[in-house]
């Protein structure tokens, strides 16, 4: 049987208001050791408030944040030493080096050991793909190479928790495919990733379970697994849809010009009834949602029941 998993970031009823704007709404995070979670909303739906309370930038109005098995912000000066984090664009001295950037933040650390400086510096400048950089000032780099020392800040203290707000912000394709397998080569070494986003395909490519933020209010949260999972109907394409419709009347729920959706477990032996009766079948296979949709489902749901409250 397998052990649960420890909680690396817990909290009950975290609300953030702003004078009369609540930003945040109660909302009760459950990421566990080993997950890749990818926290979803659309901007201004509060994510970045969230992290910043998590990593006490901001306290909360009310409610209880757990990081690391530790209350926040009382024991942030131990728990933040063990989190990397990248949140809201990365910060830098414009007229220094990106090496010398990494440098002075290393050295302000409290715990920065100075005999092994450079070799950490080193280390994260090539794990983000920046070790050829020269001596330029940062102030010359463009956004996607901020976006990468941003990230190789966050990977120097070798991190047990890494919270990302938007990552690959600015970075192109080929960028975010490294940042992916980075990020990936992480986790599979023992690092917990805590990813915010909007970039939902992204996400689907990289996460094994995801929350979803709407107006402030957590309105999903589970293993992406699960939520991918068939659905119990078959989607066919053909273009025989009037006879399907005949030879299938009560069990078709959706259909268009070429396909349909069937109420049906079992595609295979669909298939052979469907050929078996002379029908045309181009494509057939079970159902399953994509992130994409499941976002918009919750997010929709989230609206009738709070009236769509902006």
């Amino acid at each position: 049987m397998t052990s649960p998993r420890a909680a690396v970031i817990r909290t009950e009823g975290l609300t953030k208001r702003f004078g009369s704007i609540t930003a945040v709404d109660g909302i009760d995070l459950d990421v566990r050791e080993g997950d890749v979670y990818g926290f979803l909303g659309a901007n201004g739906s509060g994510k970045t408030t969230t992290v910043r309370m998590l990593l006490s930038l901001v306290l909360a109005t009310s409610g209880r944040i757990e990081l690391l098995g530790e209350e926040m912000p009382a024991a942030a000066g131990r728990v933040l030493r063990r989190v990397g984090a990248l949140v809201e664009g990365p910060a830098a001295y414009p007229h220094l080096s990106g090496r010398s950037n990494l440098a002075t933040f290393d050295a302000m650390a409290a715990d920065g050991d100075r005999a092994t400086r450079r070799g950490r510096v080193a280390d994260a400048l090539e794990r983000v793909g920046l070790a050829s950089v020269d001596g330029r000032p940062v102030r010359a780099y463009s956004l996607g190479m901020r976006q990468r020392l941003g990230l190789a800040g966050a990977l120097l203290r070798r991190p047990t928790l890494l919270v990302l707000d938007e990552p690959t912000n600015g970075l192109d394709p080929q960028g975010i495919q490294e940042v992916r397998e980075l990020l990936l080569d992480l986790n599979r070494s023992g690092t917990t990733i805590f990813l915010s986003s909007h970039l939902l395909a992204e996400v689907e490519q990289l996460c094994t379970r995801v929350g979803v933020l709407d107006r402030g209010r957590l309105v999903l949260q589970a293993e992406l697994e699960e939520l991918r999972r068939p659905t119990g109907r078959v989607e066919v394409h053909t273009p025989d849809v009037d006879a399907v419709r005949r030879l299938l009347d009560g069990v078709v729920e959706e259909h268009d010009a070429e396909r349909l959706l069937v109420r049906d477990p079992d595609p295979a032996a669909l298939n052979a009834r469907l050929v078996q009766a002379g029908i045309r079948v181009t494509r057939i296979g079970a159902e399953r949602r994509t992130l994409e949709q499941v976002v918009l489902a919750a997010s929709s749901q989230s609206a009738d029941r709070f009236g769509g409250r902006p």
